[in-house]
């Protein structure tokens, strides 16, 4: 029998409106005869497509791919499917019940300038007073003038998305999702009307912390079945609105860890059966001067790359190492340079402690450019870290010169304006420093107070005090940066300098968590832990926890009793 001829045209494809007629019976869907029969529908039914009919999915789909005439329909069944469309991320499901309405106070704002994109689902309301008091604040160069007129750039973003709409849809809610922030799905509301405010008798009316809690209040009023939140990081805030009864809550969202405690270390003690446990199955080699061990198990998965491990028993060889390697189950260990030894002291320095020996293994390591050293008064954060900075740049010449910054941020009260250039003015506070330089000056008494003078003078030169006011759009090359009192800086600030690195710079970050002078700054939310949290396993980067002070006797007491 001949062969039919070939189609001389192409199919016609079927519009959307047939090919819903024509596409077979949903799954667990009656079709409209089986709607008003009351008839099941038939079991041998086989599901074409996953959106529901006249869906925009549908729509769309049908008029992209097509649908055959129905004389090759049956070429086309047997032909091979396509694979499935990866689906697209599903935003995370609203609550059952409404959506919270989080009233923000100014300082809100002005401490976490996107903190309008950080409520995930549910709405934000600000009041006009709120507005009235970014407004105030705007004008300067302080970074809390920064974040106010970011905030008034991003309002001004959300309220231009909605031009169209007027002053309705500053009552309806701007959807804070249309400048780019996809993550917030709530609304944004406006005070857009004269709010009738009744507050106890002893609050004064015209205060703005007072006018916020009386919106609040009124809110609450308006909306019964809705929960109101006040949200403010001033604390004596939140205690006048606990005593009128109104919920409110600190923002939380700028906490790293809700506990100090959680913090990364940069160092993990070995459980006692490690060589029994892992010893059958360990590889080991030794180059360049180091042990290397390669071993497998269920230590392998709470490892980090540039963590530390120790090992000590009585009666056998301790095991200090630092993990160089993760791959899949597999990690390698490979052994310490022991800087306890006078051998191998940096600067005249030698490590008195476990963890001081850590922390001289990442300040000497070539390959760490970013190193974080935490710890109380005394454990030798800045002295370590001067000690090897010295010997990289005058022995090694590994770095050019060093850096050093830091917060200015008083304990007590302020002493106003200091004369002079700008090292000048950072003299009074880098007195840690002097301090450091006077121990590692010292050379033997041979040298007479001429040689003193001379390795004083020479290595004065070498180290530049800048000020951190001064650091946006700088570029460091070979430079050894010291950012000392790390704790108070902001996680905004800490990007900031970090930043800067150009090649072959490292920068080493040093703090003491329990004393934070900036206001509004926490353990949790410090740039410093925020840092640590973010870098911990960058093949480039190391922290550890230094555990013992060793200034002196008193000062170790001291810090454990007061």
């Amino acid at each position: 029998m001949p062969l039919p001829k070939p189609p001389a045209k192409r199919a016609a494809l079927l519009t959307a409106a047939d090919f819903e007629s024509q596409a077979a019976p949903k799954t667990g869907k009656k079709t409209q005869k089986s709607r008003s029969t009351g008839e099941a529908p038939m079991a041998d039914t086989v599901e074409l497509f996953d959106p529901a009919p006249h869906s925009p999915a549908a729509t769309s789909a049908a008029a992209a791919i097509g649908v055959l005439a129905p004389e090759r329909a049956a070429t086309a069944r047997s032909a091979p499917t396509r694979p499935p469309a990866p689906e697209k991320r599903k935003r995370k499901p609203r609550g059952s019940g409404p959506a919270k309405l989080f009233v923000l106070d100014t300082n809100v704002l002005m401490h976490d300038p996107m903190s309008l994109f950080r409520f995930e689902e549910h709405d934000v309301y600000l009041p006009m007073i709120t507005l009235e008091e970014l407004d105030g604040h705007k004008k300067g160069m302080t970074e809390v003038a920064r974040n106010a007129r970011q905030v008034s750039r991003d309002l001004d973003s959300l309220a231009a998305s909605l031009e169209d709409a007027g002053s309705k849809g500053l009552v309806d809610g701007l959807p804070l999702d249309r400048t780019g922030h996809r993550e917030a799905a709530g609304k944004l509301y406006f005070q857009t009307g004269l709010i009738d405010i009744s507050l106890p008798a002893g609050l004064p009316q015209g205060k703005a912390d007072n006018q916020i809690l009386g919106v609040v209040q009124a809110l609450r009023e308006q909306q019964p079945k809705r929960d109101v939140v006040l949200v403010s990081k001033d604390i004596n805030m939140r205690i006048k609105a606990r005593a009128l009864g109104l919920p409110t809550e600190d923002y939380f969202n700028d906490k790293t860890l809700d506990d100090g405690d959680l913090l990364y270390t940069g160092a993990m003690a070995l459980p006692p059966d490690f060589w029994e446990r892992h010893g059958k199955t360990m590889e080991s080699w030794n180059q360049g001067g180091f042990t290397f061990y390669r071993i497998s198990g269920p230590l392998v998965p709470s490892l980090l790359i540039n963590q530390f491990v120790h090992l000590e028993a009585p009666g056998a060889a301790p095991l200090f190492a630092k993990v160089v390697e993760i791959t899949g189950r597999n990690a390698v260990l490979r052994t310490l340079r022991e800087y306890s030894n006078p051998k191998n002291a940096v600067w005249g320095v030698t490590a008195r402690n476990r963890e001081q020996n850590f922390a001289l293994n990442l300040l000497m390591d070539p390959e760490c450019d970013f190193i974080t050293l935490t710890g109380t008064a005394g454990t030798g954060k800045t002295l370590l870290t001067l000690a090897a900075g010295l010997s990289q740049v005058m022995d090694d010449r590994r770095y050019t010169e060093i850096i050093v910054t830091r917060v200015t941020v008083p304990v007590g009260e302020d002493i106003g304006f200091l004369p002079g250039t700008e090292e000048e003015k950072m003299g009074p506070w880098m007195g840690a420093l002097d301090d450091n330089l006077e121990v590692l000056s010292k050379t033997d008494g041979a040298a007479g107070e001429w040689g003193r003078a001379a390795t004083n003078d020479l290595v004065r030169s070498k180290i530049r005090i800048k000020s951190l006011n001064f650091m946006r759009g700088r570029t460091f090359l070979n430079k050894f940066l010291i950012i000392d009192e790390a704790q108070n800086l902001t996680p905004k600030q800490m990007k900031t300098l970090v930043t800067r690195a150009g090649p072959g710079t490292k920068i080493v970050c040093l703090g003491n968590l329990a004393q934070i002078d900036t206001p509004y700054l926490t353990e949790g939310s410090s740039g410093l832990t925020y840092a640590v949290d973010r870098f911990k396993g960058w093949p480039h980067s190391g922290h550890i926890m230094l555990a013992r002070g060793e200034r002196s006797r008193l000062a170790d007491f001291a810090s454990e009793v007061l």
